[in-house]
């Protein structure tokens, strides 16, 4: 069994957003699904999905061109689930001084031949550090739930009033994964994408992903669905922006429309520095606002009070 994957490759000019300069945080969402899925399927020994990304910090940009590094190492698993830490690390080619641009934590599940959940052999970590990451990971299961409950308690209707946008389109057999369905990389870009919308139009400036968390995969989108993201602004700090993003799939032929993935993104605009700038303040004028703005106020509370990881060890390996 491999529990540690190490994927090396070069940004290229199709990876870059309108800037023509740095990478965009979609793409780099797509390099850890990959990163992480060629690990769990390393170890498990057959097909999985992804279900759950969480605690995506974007440390740095990452350029056109740059070298990068993604690896991927299990660091705690269940009956049939997999947690694995993954990080992006950046270096300018001639340089080849590699620096942490990216890291997160992805939850596998591995599935048998009738796509059930298989149980897997129990992971024994080698080292102390493999150890500590396993026992942070393990730590936050509780609070993942708990904040997956909250977020799934949240209704979103028309009595909102905050800025939204709404993306729809059919998945194309481009998006397919190896159990036939829609990536889950390819998912993560597509969230990206509409939330980063969703924040540019608010803050009238180019607006960069600054951190992802509690993206639940809660059912497979099959190629043909017709797919449709909403991101809303429910929140904003100084100089950030909060957007919840709803993924909903349906078969063209039918009514019947079912939830698919489920996050929340924070975003930033720079001012010439590259320093995050202030941005325009929302203020709430429903009561529908005013729940959701406290609802990305807790959720903010709960991630704070949960004991930060030290990625730094994953990227020795």
């Amino acid at each position: 069994m491999n529990d540690v994957m190490t994927l090396r490759f070069l940004a290229a000019p199709t990876d870059v957003s309108e800037d023509g300069i740095t990478v965009q945080a979609g793409r780099v969402l797509e390099w850890i699904d990959k990163a992480g899925y060629a690990c769990a399927v390393g170890y498990s020994g057959g097909y999985c999905v992804t279900a759950y990304v969480g605690n995506v910090h974007f440390t740095r940009p990452i350029n056109n061109g740059d070298l990068i590094e993604v690896t991927a190492r299990i660091v705690h698993t269940g009956r049939s689930s997999m947690q694995v830490v993954v990080t992006v690390d950046a270096a300018h080619i001639s340089e080849r001084i590699f620096r942490p641009a990216m890291d997160c934590i992805l939850v596998f599940v591995a599935m048998d031949e009738n796509g059930k959940p298989k149980q897997i052999p129990a992971f024994e970590p080698s080292d102390p550090e493999t150890v500590a990451l396993g026992l942070g990971a393990s730590a936050r299961i509780a609070a993942r739930a708990q904040i997956r409950d909250a977020m799934r308690e949240q209704e979103y209707t028309d009595a909102g009033t905050a800025p939204r946008e709404v993306f729809r389109f059919l998945a194309a057999p481009t998006d397919v994964n190896w159990g036939g369905n829609a990536h889950g990389g390819i998912v993560m870009r597509w969230i990206d994408e509409v939330a980063r919308a969703c924040a540019m139009s608010w803050c009238t400036k180019d607006a960069v992903a600054a951190y992802s968390g509690g993206i639940h995969f809660l059912s497979p989108i099959h190629i043909g669905d017709v797919v449709e993201l909403e991101a809303r602004l429910i929140h904003t700090g100084p100089h950030s922006m909060h957007i919840a993003v709803h993924v909903r799939a349906k078969d063209p032929k039918g009514s019947q429309w079912r939830d698919t993935t489920q996050c929340m993104t924070i975003f930033v605009t720079r001012d010439e520095t590259g320093h995050a700038a202030t941005v325009p303040q929302l203020t709430p004028q429903s009561e529908e606002d005013m729940r959701l703005d406290a609802h990305a106020i807790d959720l903010k509370r709960r991630r704070g009070e949960l004991t930060p990881m030290r990625f730094t060890e994953a990227r020795k390996y």
